[in-house]
């Protein structure tokens, strides 16, 4: 509460100073997210890996894109210090040490693609603005590109990961796919990953479910464009899944954090186990204390996140808003009162933002 008598302190002008320079790289940093989306959707950063310096001319010819807005895209990325520029010749050039986390060939360490998210957020901001005022939050619906995002990126984690590193972390995991058991993947999304494991182990029978009609149909088309027999794909809300010991193995990717009732899908996944079944619950590696989070190179950005996703669309149905921040020791508390009481946590080399939680019935 603010005190009738409070009167603020003077402020320090080189503390000023200091703080000017700061929220002036953050501005400029914010715009080289902004060329950096539209390079990644463009294509231009994969052109240019490939290309040895050259004109603005010769990479939009290369890209198949308007050379004027190429010649902005490019100086923009030259005083950013992404982009070298050769005033001698008029030449551009990626260098191979910026590439590297810029193109498609980088996989998930492509940091280009999460540029994508501070786009696609700014495309909601007045709307969330009223949720400010009045509460609530907004829904799926509100966002009409973040399926399509969600898709792009877990497809290069899963396809770096997911069977080379993932399932070998979990003892026993791999040997029980070949043989043959029941599978469900919680809020699945486009259901890649189960796609993946389908393909890769036909012995065993997968089923995902999302609420999402959207990232279902992705789901199914992908399956049927594989050929696969043993993927099923169910539209449910997993917070009315009523399934008792029906499952060896169940996974969770990312999308605990974002349900109304995240405790209730917690004991209707632990439910629907066998005995002796796992559960893998795979989310965002951070502290719940927020004094310990500081030091995590990505913390604003999962909070923006957060706070432009995976918080209000929990809110839009008067849900638990979570938010994306909940931490492990959060995690723990919640995953104990469901009932799994041996997890054992993992890094899985590949996903720089996920941690891995092993949950054995």
């Amino acid at each position: 509460m603010t005190s009738a008598h409070y009167a603020p302190a003077e402020p320090d002008p080189a503390k000023v100073e200091a703080f000017a320079g700061r929220m002036l790289d953050v501005l400029n940093s914010a715009s080289i997210a902004g060329l950096a989306s539209i390079g990644h959707q463009a294509g231009l950063f994969d052109v240019m890996a490939a290309m040895p310096p050259s004109s603005s001319e010769q990479i939009a010819r290369a890209a198949d894109l308007d050379e004027r807005y190429v010649r902005e895209w490019l100086a923009g990325l030259v005083t950013g210090g992404i982009i070298d520029y050769d005033p001698a010749t008029l030449t551009y050039a990626l260098p191979p040490e910026r590439a590297a986390l810029l193109t498609r060939d980088a996989g998930p360490d492509n940091l280009a693609f999460f540029a994508q998210y501070i786009a696609l957020f700014g495309t909601v901001e007045q709307k969330l603005l009223e949720c400010f005022r009045h509460g609530g939050g907004l829904t799926y619906a509100d966002y009409p590109r973040f399926q399509a995002l969600q898709r792009e990126e877990t497809a290069a984690i899963y396809d770096a990961s997911l069977l080379e590193r993932t399932i070998p972390s979990i003892g026993g995991l791999a040997q029980q796919l070949t043989a043959g058991v029941e599978v469900a993947d919680i809020g699945c999304g486009s259901g890649h990953a189960l796609n993946l494991l389908a393909r890769a182990f036909p012995k065993s029978s997968f089923t995902g479910y999302d609420i999402s009609e959207e990232a279902i149909a992705a789901a199914r088309a992908e399956a049927d464009q594989w050929g696969l027999t043993n993927a099923t794909f169910v539209i449910q809300d997993v917070a009315r899944l009523d399934l008792a010991a029906s499952y060896d193995f169940i996974m969770a990717f990312d999308a605990i954090h974002d349900q109304v009732v995240p405790r209730t899908v917690l004991a209707n996944i632990r439910r629907a186990l066998r005995p002796g079944g796992t559960f893998l619950m795979v989310d965002f590696n951070v502290s719940s204390n927020l004094e310990e989070q500081g030091g995590h190179p990505l913390a604003p950005s999962i909070y923006l996140a957060s706070f432009f996703h995976c918080m209000t669309v929990s809110l839009a149905h008067g849900g638990e808003g979570l938010g994306a921040m909940w931490g492990q020791q959060k995690a723990l508390e919640y995953l104990a009162e469901a009932g799994f009481g041996n997890v054992e946590i993992k890094e899985v080399e590949g996903d720089m933002l996920n941690a891995y939680y092993i949950c054995r019935t």
